[in-house]
């Protein structure tokens, strides 16, 4: 059965100077023809057309036509988009007059994508980099996206996939060949690529999480006692009143948490519940928050009221590279403080180089143009068990080919799906259901 043809609006909803209609099925091509009543257009190529309503002749919009007969499209199939001034009421005559043709329905969310991939016009990886693009608010998501877009990770996955069936290859040629005038010891041969793969595989894992924490974003905890000017902190750097201010300590109960953009990069910044010895259950529960907060953050911003001793519970919490704060800096004469940094919340002193301090670190960790890294949780969740796997099979290539086979192909099928090139269906409702209607 032929497909049915899709349409959907591609460009942004709402009032806009253009809008973008778009086709992709068998039926486009014949619908674009009844929307200008003339032949279609040179393909990949803007023509101006009068759009009219096939039911009734009424006049619908003068705009521009493009033609991409399949399989050069970015579906793979005959794809007509229609360039249209962008008023909600034009937008839905347009597009009921497109489902008045034969065969003609709406798109499903991610259904141009998804129909992408069926037909070999990108692979899972890039599909995924392309809904990162989509979305992308920060220059480091969209540097990333577009990479992956581009098929930077699919390359690193299939180069995997290519010795896993090479490797593979060895170990099933011993099993089914035994008595074949093949080299001995086949199946060992195997074992310094499957190393390798693992040990490379490894290396991808080993990445701080980087590629996710630029999608997701680099996460900033600010920690440190009551009353120490945590909440004032984070509302100069937000330059907005994010958080409750007060000089009644305890205030801050609950995470306030903010989103900036520094160093290019989506980051949280989280004011947290003083640490101290709680008073009540409330300020208990905020202060395990708080903790909890710190722990998984990225990078903690302890602070501490200059002229005062930092607290027990506010070491604990600290790490190596972590940014050590004196607030309040304004009441007393400015004077060097070794490794900690005086800042003021009311007068400005020292946020500028705190401001600079945050940023380098952010760009440290995740501005390194490096081998593409793992973007999603379902990227790293299938390398891990094909590493695994591999680390198997290592081993079980001295007792036997057929040991090793098994966890060969168990890699390669992990491998496969990063990609799209193995048992992927159950995958696709999931991934696809992300897309916004029109892409």
């Amino acid at each position: 059965m032929k497909p049915d043809t899709i349409v959907a609006l591609a460009s942004g909803a709402g009032r806009a100077g253009v809008a973008v209609i778009r086709l992709s099925g068998p039926n486009a091509g014949a619908t674009l023809q009844t929307l200008t009543a003339r032949e279609l257009p040179k393909p990949r190529a803007a023509t101006r057309e009068a759009f009219c309503d096939p039911r009734t002749g009424l006049s619908l919009d003068d705009g521009l036509a493009l033609w991409f007969p399949g399989p050069h499209s970015f579906t793979g199939e005959d794809v007509a988009e229609l360039h249209i001034h962008g008023g909600p009421a034009v937008i839905a005559a347009v597009i009921d007059a497109c489902l008045s043709q034969p065969g003609v329905r709406v798109a499903e969310p991610g259904e141009y994508t998804r129909r992408a991939f069926e037909n070999g016009k990108l692979d899972l990886a890039e599909a995924e980099g392309l809904a990162d693009l989509v979305d992308a608010e920060t220059e480091g998501q969209r540097r990333q996206a577009l990479r992956q877009r581009r098929g930077a990770l699919s390359a690193v996955y299939e180069g995997w996939r290519s010795k896993l069936i090479e490797a593979a290859a060895l170990i099933e040629a011993e099993i089914d060949f035994p008595d074949e005038d093949l080299p001995g010891a086949l199946a060992l041969r195997a074992g310094p690529i499957l190393q390798a793969l693992a040990d490379d595989m490894g290396r991808h894992l080993d990445d701080s999480h980087r590629g996710e924490r630029i999608r997701d974003g680099f996460r900033i905890a600010i920690i440190g006692p009551p009353n120490a000017g945590k909440s004032s902190l984070l509302n100069a750097l937000a330059q907005r009143e994010a958080a409750i201010v007060s000089d009644i300590p305890g205030t801050t109960r609950d995470v306030v948490e903010v989103r900036l953009v520094l160093a290019g990069f989506p980051v949280w910044l989280a004011d947290t519940a003083g640490l101290r010895e709680a008073a009540d259950a409330i300020e208990a529960e905020g202060v395990r928050r708080a903790l909890e907060r710190a722990e998984e953050a990225d990078l903690r911003i302890a602070v501490v009221e200059i002229g005062h001793e930092v607290p027990t519970e506010l070491e604990a919490a600290i790490r190596d590279g972590d940014l050590l704060v004196r607030s309040k800096a304004d009441r007393v004469a400015a004077h060097s403080s070794g490794e900690m940094l005086e800042v003021s919340a009311l007068t400005g002193i020292g946020l500028k180089l705190l401001h600079t301090q945050i940023e380098e670190r952010v760009a440290g960790a995740l501005g390194r143009e490096e081998a593409p890294v793992l973007t999603r949780a379902r990227h790293r969740r299938l390398v891990e068990e094909a590493r695994a796997a591999l680390l198997r099979a290592i081993p079980a290539l001295d007792l036997g080919p057929e040991l090793a086979a098994e966890d060969v192909r168990v890699a390669a099928d992990q491998i496969g799906r990063l990609t799209g090139r193995i048992d992927v269906e159950d995958l696709l409702g999931e991934i696809f259901s992300s897309f916004c209607i029109g892409k």
